[in-house]
């Protein structure tokens, strides 16, 4: 670590204390709340999943000992999410952002875990407050997600939420319908000039993995690295509320 900094351990330790505290979670909810207050957060929400690959030294982390408050483990899949293939050691970020690309909720899984299960908790965790009085906000007025997402349980979960949900069906499920005929019922409606708003997640995606950290997990506890996301996320919105900046 640069020396300018400091020492590292007492980096690391001040890490440590904001992430078991959930410091630095409140300074990216309290930059979306400021932005939403002006208008400026676009709730229509992009989700989609990135694999990253974990270095060698991220495995091994002790049973016990750590960050392990239980709020944050909550955002975790499987203990430290890692995941095992031939490519090695990969984890897997799950992130729901708004219609600017700017990340609003983030989950951790191993690099194997499917995408279609984390779309709701993903959904679950957003709770934007109000600068003022009011109760927060917590849906999006439409959701943008690929193919992976495309399911009839996640589009009824869409609809009992009151959320629009714009997804291609996958092939099977096109030919499963037509082969019940008129009981196979009508086909998802779906909007391609819509959809093309989609890429705005894979953009945020590249934006954080210009963080060497991000793009490689180094840290031994998904806690630390989940950490390492929201501070890259705190950045991206301050960095885009320059640009808006007259």
């Amino acid at each position: 670590m640069p020396e300018r900094y400091g020492p590292w351990k007492t980096a690391h330790e001040r890490l440590r204390i904001w992430t078991g505290d959930g410091t630095w979670q409140r300074i990216l909810d309290e930059v979306i709340v400021k932005d939403d207050s002006v208008g400026n957060v676009e709730w229509t929400f992009s989700i989609d999943a990135s694999s990253v690959r974990a270095h060698q030294h991220a495995a091994g982390a002790r049973k016990k000992g750590g960050c392990t408050t239980e709020w944050v483990e909550d955002l975790a899949v499987d203990g430290e999410a890692l995941g095992r293939s031939r490519g090695g050691l990969t984890s897997k970020i799950h992130l729901a952002v708004d219609a600017r690309g700017l990340p609003m909720s983030v989950i951790l899984s191993p690099g194997q875990a499917g995408d279609n299960p984390q779309l709701l908790p993903l959904l679950d965790q957003i709770a934007v407050g109000r600068d003022g009085p009011g109760r927060p906000r917590t849906h999006p007025n439409r959701v943008l997600a690929d193919k992976a997402y495309s399911h009839p349980s996640t589009r009824a979960a869409m609809r009992a939420r009151g959320i629009a949900f714009t997804s291609p069906e996958r092939s099977n499920q096109i030919a499963r319908r037509k082969a019940k005929g008129s009981r196979g019922g009508r086909p998802s409606a779906f909007d391609p000039e819509r959809y093309t708003g989609r890429n705005v997640v894979e953009r945020c995606f590249n934006r954080l993995k210009q963080f060497r950290a991000i793009a490689t997990s180094y840290a031994k506890r998904v806690t630390y690295y989940r950490s390492e996301i929201i501070i890259a996320a705190i950045v991206l919105w301050l960095r885009a509320n320059l640009q808006d900046t007259p």
